[in-house]
């Protein structure tokens, strides 16, 4: 038997506490369209960190990714070198792994070039929009590294561009219809 919900929020966070780091980034983030490529580029990024690991590690360390990967600045991660690099996985605040950080590199090199051919990572995004996941998938593959079916999906959905982030009755999806 399925378990009532009394709020109306999604089923993950309907019984957590506002302070919850779920339920905020739930009501605060998951779904809501990002139109900052630094900041589009900043949740590529902890998407693909969260590979084999659990979202609440990621979230806990959100402040610190931020942090160590230069407030998301996609032009300075694209210019990270060899001493970088160590300084990444020598830091204890993120996800210390060679492949993960090598690809948060690669990417922001791969949305340069977007930006320097359709404007913006999130105008790229746009263009595509009215793809199918399937095609979404194949394209993350092509274009970034470390982006397999589960990452693209989350990526698409967290940011808003595709939809089924909340379902209806939840009150986050009646303030995400207002953004």
């Amino acid at each position: 038997m399925a378990k009532k919900n009394p709020n109306n929020y999604c089923e993950f966070v309907a019984d957590l506490n506002l302070t919850n780091v779920h339920r905020v980034y739930h009501d605060t983030q998951y779904g809501f369209p990002i139109e900052n490529d630094n900041e589009l580029f900043g949740r590529l990024l902890l998407e693909i960190n969260q590979a084999g690991l659990s979202w609440t590690t990621i979230l806990n360390k959100q402040k610190n990714f931020r942090k160590a990967y230069s407030t998301y600045n996609i032009q300075r991660v694209a210019n990270y070198n060899k001493k970088d690099v160590e300084e990444l996985l020598n830091n204890p605040g993120i996800i210390r792994n060679k492949l993960k950080v090598n690809a948060a590199i690669y990417n922001a090199n791969k949305i340069l070039l977007i930006q320097k051919e359709y404007g913006s990572f999130k105008f790229w995004l746009q263009k595509n929009n009215n793809i199918s996941l399937e095609a979404w998938i194949k394209l993350f593959k092509q274009t970034f590294k470390f982006t397999g079916p589960e990452i693209t999906r989350e990526f698409l959905t967290s940011t808003g561009i595709l939809k089924g982030a909340h379902i209806i009755s939840c009150p986050t999806f009646k303030n995400l219809i207002k953004v």
